[in-house]
């Protein structure tokens, strides 16, 4: 099984720096609360300089979907639409001690990070371009499909797990409760994105080992070693 960018991601988006990280062991009892103190207080010290649509990850990433024909404030990614939250109400909502991790690393580094779900993802994992045909489950249950050429998380059967890149998960492949496996993708179009996404890889892999004792591995990935691979066969369900 494998996670990747497709040729045409990176030839239209060369600045694009990703990482992403596999982990097994993960359950729902993890104690996660001083660590997500420590994350969102580095979020809510940054937005006392201004609204996060000031932030350069942010701004890169409004950029990026510009480009992609989208409006901006439309459509945001998932980082600003959880600093937007956090401006807003001072917190975030408690979700799975996992997906509340990442929100928090998120908004610390103001860099998207989705977490998936493995045995709900069919063979590998690609972000790719739409051909129209694929199928994308929403949090409200019903079944969308997204417009050829938009860019998609997409698995081998055509499953959508995120529409619009980093703009809205599925609840396919969403963390619930018996989730144990995990493949976790955070991804910055930011000048500092070259060392800001390996450190927040870095901090996600020891919360990952310290709070739940998990086996971890991990990628940087680039146009020219795009592909992060691990061993194991996906369940759907």
């Amino acid at each position: 099984m494998y996670f990747t960018h497709t040729p045409g991601i990176w030839q239209t988006f060369p600045e694009l720096v990703a990482g992403a990280i596999h982990a097994d062991g993960i359950h729902d009892h993890a104690a996660v609360q001083p660590a997500l103190t420590r994350y969102t207080e580095i979020a809510q010290s940054r937005l006392q300089g201004g609204a996060e649509s000031e932030l350069p990850a942010i701004q890169a990433w409004r950029r990026a979907f510009a480009r992609m024909g989208l409006k901006p404030t439309q459509y945001r990614c998932a980082s600003e639409a959880l600093l937007r939250r956090l401006r807003k109400e001072g917190n975030l909502p408690p979700l799975h001690p996992l997906v509340d991790l990442c929100n928090a690393v998120s908004v610390a580094y103001a860099v998207p990070v989705a977490v998936f779900d493995l045995d709900h993802v069919t063979g590998s994992l690609q972000v790719r371009h739409a051909t129209g045909d694929e199928d994308y489950l929403a949090f409200s249950g019903e079944h969308e499909r997204p417009d050829a050429g938009e860019v998609i998380f997409a698995d081998e059967q055509g499953h959508v797990h995120a529409r619009r890149w980093c703009n809205r998960q599925s609840a396919l492949s969403a963390i619930r409760a018996a989730t144990s496996r995990v493949l976790i993708v955070a991804e910055g179009m930011h000048d500092a994105a070259v060392r800001e996404v390996p450190e927040l890889i870095g901090a996600l892999e020891r919360e990952l080992a310290a709070l739940w004792g998990a086996r971890v591995r991990s990628a940087v990935l680039t146009k020219d070693a795009p592909v992060f691979a691990w061993e194991g066969q996906a369940q759907v369900g």
